[in-house]
């Protein structure tokens, strides 16, 4: 289904810092109700390793998997194991020292990144999962400003801390830019011959010995490392003491603050998004999860938190759907958080547009199975059964009466567009159907019926998207497409102008047919489209025959002597003749298009194509690189300026002719590693001659044969 969720039951015990805060954390957790936390990142950087290994930590699986060998708990969507990597938000229940908690892995890929941006209003808390690496910061901070812009608390967990070549000191002043909030830096690492062996908890001041896939062991502070320590522990202090002036003056007063100080203003600091935890470890290596644990556990903020923050605190009820799924014998599942208050089974619920709908059955899953429950109350995910009318991202409230809806991002403009043709025609009416119930599941997909360029277009996020897409198609609803070019929308117009008789006459037995019609043809300014008007005078032409001379220019040109649609003529009728037998609207409709099609090769007609106003979005360094994929595709460069909101990226705003945009987004994130985004408009029709007019012709005409 693209998502499933894991259920962990096993229960944990240790030992944890600072006695009584395990206890009392605890046991608000079991009143208070799940938390819900999301995994995000750059992409490649680990996060379905990372789930499970904390699926493996907790008990709710026997031993991690992975991707390599298509058995993780995540991504188990037949897409998603063939080309591995994560398509689909993955959710999993897991249960530590008696607090529950669903996490939610959103995918990395910016492709299908908007599966995880319709999911964080779900969530509690984000654990950003990156690497120690410098060089992805700009990937980090397209994450980040995600989160900081939605106020949502989030920590870093800095995976492949093992492999790491770069040292620690090197890396959170590296990574800092990528953070408009403070990194704090939770854990030192430990080294020995260049590999990191374990960590030093600043908080705690304790130091740990990674054990593979198992729970690092406490030893004794090395010596060697002490002074390190210290420092980073007072570095750590100094940026706590921003916010809390009772910290800062035990500090200038060189008093240590008790550790259960520590602990709450990190717990407050994270809570109210004043600074950005940093945590090390691998997840390869199950390395650093139990810390992480209990990071979440201790630090991260409850449902009603998270209510306060969407402003439905005072609500009876509230719930949030992130992600429908269509089953192939269940009918469709909404995927929900409750958020206050609680959702008996067969309950009936209102959307945000009012629509009432009754759920069908309330399930938890666990691998692929479902499992009918009696009911939902604040703090669990689940699944909702047939709110057919119920889109992702609206809130619902139990009852008749609307809830406020938590803002959403709209879905981004899509980047890449592909044809659709039906290898079997039968399957027409059943692709509607299905590509229907695919955007329902993925509201970035978008389809399109192009009428003027006489295609279905599908278009998407990217190459792997509208990949993915199409495999869905098959597996689910068994209907193969033929991938076809999207066809560019060229127009002609004309240059000179023209007078010319069109005469239609027919004689075959009863009454025959007879138009005559004189038309004067002129170019119009660029933007202008078509216009028809008449001069007769002295009844040359009956008035109840000048709509159809105009539906005979109309009709010509729709495919003007270039074979395209033409644009911007003035046509004029002046005069003609009739009969007053023979005549007929259909007579004077065929001379209009007879004399559109003697007089419109003689008006020098030119091709035009259309030029797209495109504005990118891209980190300052990879300037040079984008206004050379520009220039290769026949744009202008119309000026760039500083990114509002993003310190160290620009805007470059350039002109492309339409059919220069197909790819533009590969090379983009070529360029940029990943993280490079434009988007566009039609801005004008634009001349185009010699040998690339030839070549559109000539190609045109072979379509045509």
């Amino acid at each position: 289904m693209g998502l499933r969720l894991a259920t962990s039951e096993a229960i944990m015990t240790s030992s944890d810092g600072p006695k009584g805060r395990n206890g009392a954390q605890g046991g608000r957790g079991g009143v208070r109700g799940a938390r819900c936390v999301a995994l995000i990142g750059p992409f490649a950087s680990g996060k379905t390793t990372l789930l499970e290994a904390i699926l493996a930590r907790t008990g709710g699986i026997s031993r991690a998997g992975s991707i390599a060998a298509k058995s993780t708990v995540g991504d188990n969507a037949p897409e998603a194991r063939e080309h591995a990597m994560s398509v689909g938000v993955n959710v999993a229940d897991i249960s530590f020292l008696d607090d529950k908690f669903t996490v939610i892995d959103c995918p990395g890929s910016v492709e299908f990144a908007y599966e995880g941006t319709l999911a964080l209003p779900a969530c509690d808390m984000a654990v950003v999962v990156c690497e120690a690496d410098p060089k992805r910061v700009a990937a980090l901070q397209v994450i980040l400003k995600q989160l900081e812009d939605a106020q949502i608390p989030h920590l870093i967990f800095l995976n492949k801390i093992d492999v790491s070549q770069t040292p620690l000191r090197d890396i959170i002043p590296g990574l800092q830019p990528a953070s408009a909030k403070p990194l704090v830096l939770r854990q030192i690492p430990i080294w020995e011959n260049g590999i990191a062996t374990g960590f030093v908890d600043l908080a705690s001041e304790r130091a740990y010995v990674y054990r593979e896939h198992a729970e690092s062991k406490i030893i004794e502070l090395p010596s060697a490392i002490a002074s390190r320590e210290k420092e980073a522990r007072f570095q750590m202090l100094e940026k706590l003491a921003d916010y809390d002036d009772d910290l800062m003056e035990q500090l200038l007063a060189d008093i240590p603050p008790p550790n259960d100080r520590v602990f709450d203003d990190l717990t407050k600091e994270l809570k109210d998004g004043m600074i950005c935890p940093v945590l090390l470890g691998s997840a390869q290596e199950g390395y650093g999860i139990m810390r992480l644990l209990k990071a979440l556990r201790h630090e991260c903020p409850f449902v009603e938190d998270t209510a306060k923050r969407h402003k439905l605190e005072n609500v009876k009820s509230a719930a949030y759907v992130f992600k429908s799924v269509h089953t192939k014998s269940g009918g469709k599942l909404s995927f929900t958080r409750v958020l206050a208050g609680e959702i008996p089974d067969n309950a009936t619920v209102t959307g945000g547009d009012g629509q009432e709908v009754r759920v069908a059955g309330i399930f938890t899953i666990r691998g692929e199975e479902t499992t009918k429950c009696g009911g939902a109350r604040a703090g669990d995910t689940v699944a909702l059964g047939r709110l057919d009318a119920i889109r992702s991202g609206e809130t619902i409230g139990v009852g008749k009466s609307t809830v406020t809806q938590i803002p959403v991002p709209k879905p981004p403009q899509s980047v890449l567009a592909i044809g659709l043709g039906l290898k079997d025609r039968k399957d027409e009416v059943k692709l509607s159907s299905a590509v229907a119930k695919l955007i329902d599941e993925d509201p970035s997909l978008t389809l399109e019926h192009n009428a003027d360029m006489h295609q279905i277009l599908l278009h998407g996020q990217g190459e792997m998207h509208l990949r993915v897409a199409l495999e869905r198609l098959m597996r689910k609803y068994g209907i193969e497409v033929l991938r076809e070019k999207r066809r560019v929308g060229y127009k002609e117009t004309i240059r000179s102008a023209t007078e010319v008789r069109g005469r239609h006459k027919k004689q075959s037995g009863g009454h025959g047919q007879f138009g005559d019609v004189k038309l004067d043809i002129k170019p119009l300014p660029r933007s202008s489209g078509i216009t028809f008007a008449e001069t007769i005078t002295g009844g040359a032409i009956p008035r109840n025959f000048i709509p159809s001379v105009e539906i005979g220019v109309r009709d010509y040109l729709t495919e003007g002597p270039l074979g395209f649609p033409v644009v911007d003529v003035a046509v004029t009728l002046t005069d003609g003749s009739y009969h007053t037998v023979d005549s007929s609207d259909m007579a004077f409709r065929q001379a209009g298009r007879l004399a559109m099609s003697e007089g419109m090769p003689k008006c020098n007609p030119v091709l035009l194509e259309p030029v797209m106003a495109v504005s990118i979005a891209v980190p300052s360094e990879a300037n040079a690189r984008i206004n050379g994929i520009i220039s290769q595709r026949r744009g202008q460069i119309l000026g760039f300026d500083a990114r509002p909101g993003w310190p160290g990226w620009d805007v470059i705003e350039a002109h492309i002719p339409e059919a220069e945009m197909d790819n533009l987004i590969i090379d983009l994130r070529s360029a940029t590693a990943g993280v490079g985004s434009f988007t566009f408009g039609f801005d004008h029709l634009a001349e185009v001659s010699g040998r690339l007019k030839d070549q559109v012709l000539a190609a045109n005409r072979a379509a045509a044969e």
